[in-house]
């Protein structure tokens, strides 16, 4: 009896252990949100995770793109609801931003939709995780990532300072950038360069500037990119797990600049 009974208190306290935060339940979601009235030209942000959830930068950051849309003066409208995804409601806006969006955030039908907004000429600006491997939907990797996520250094090395070099200075996301730029973030290695997809590499990392580690050297390091053979502006950013770093006056900037070039058609 006394076994039986301290086997029941063990389950209790296994089932009361909180479960962790990064892995959160996925959800499929089916009932879209409720936009507010009369809003046009809009800026979506998504931080929908069925993946890794980062949800120590997440808070902070859909802030801080709010922000920077009202700075550009356009509403924005901040959701975790993938149903949001359907042609109706995506006509609202000129500019989804997905915000560590990680997982198999979308239905067939939903990522379906955010393709023929795309098409349309809507504009994209995905952030660190959305670039990461737990994306596999050959439409979202082709047209978004480019290539595949391959980790990030941990343990002491984890987050580091680096230097960043800007790759194409001219181009509308980098203007204004001030350089030596050496943030502290979680830097992203990838299988190869995303270049060879014919993706623009706007910035790269100096791998002499940290420690990656030998297993995620790359050489060349693309660390920012657009993809100029879509119909709409597409940007990508492997940055972003720090919620400091939207705080730093040269990524607001490239935020900034990112959204305002992404809403363009």
């Amino acid at each position: 009896m006394m076994l039986k009974t301290l086997m029941m208190m063990a389950l209790v306290a296994v089932a009361q252990v909180p479960s962790d935060p990064h892995l959160p339940a996925k959800v499929v979601d089916t009932v879209a949100p409720t936009l507010p009235a009369g809003l046009k030209h809009g800026v979506l942000i998504v931080s929908k995770t069925n993946g890794w959830r980062h949800f120590e930068h997440i808070p902070h950051s859909n802030a801080v793109l709010a922000d920077i849309a009202t700075g550009l003066k356009r509403p924005s409208f901040t959701t975790e609801n993938a149903a949001v995804f359907n042609d109706d409601q995506l006509s609202h806006f000129s500019v989804v931003v997905l915000n560590s969006a990680s997982g198999e955030f979308m239905t067939a039908d939903q990522q379906a939709a955010l393709a023929r907004f795309v098409a349309r000429g809507g504009g994209i600006v995905a952030l660190h995780a959305a670039g990461d491997n737990s994306h596999t939907a050959p439409w979202y990797v082709d047209t978004i990532i480019g290539t595949t996520f391959t980790g990030h250094p941990n343990g002491a090395d984890h987050i580091q300072p680096a230097r960043v070099e800007i790759v194409q200075p001219r181009h509308p996301v980098m203007g204004g950038v001030k350089t030596p730029w050496i943030p502290r973030d979680e830097w992203y290695s990838f299988d190869g360069n995303p270049a060879a997809k014919g993706m623009t590499v706007l910035a790269q990392l100096d791998e002499a500037s940290y420690r990656p580690g030998d297993s995620l050297r790359m050489g060349t390091h693309p660390i920012m990119w657009i993809n100029p053979r879509a119909k709409g502006h597409v940007f990508y950013s492997a940055l972003g797990h720090e919620p400091q770093l939207y705080d730093d006056p040269a990524y607001r900037r490239i935020l900034t600049n990112a959204i305002r070039w992404a809403a363009a058609r």
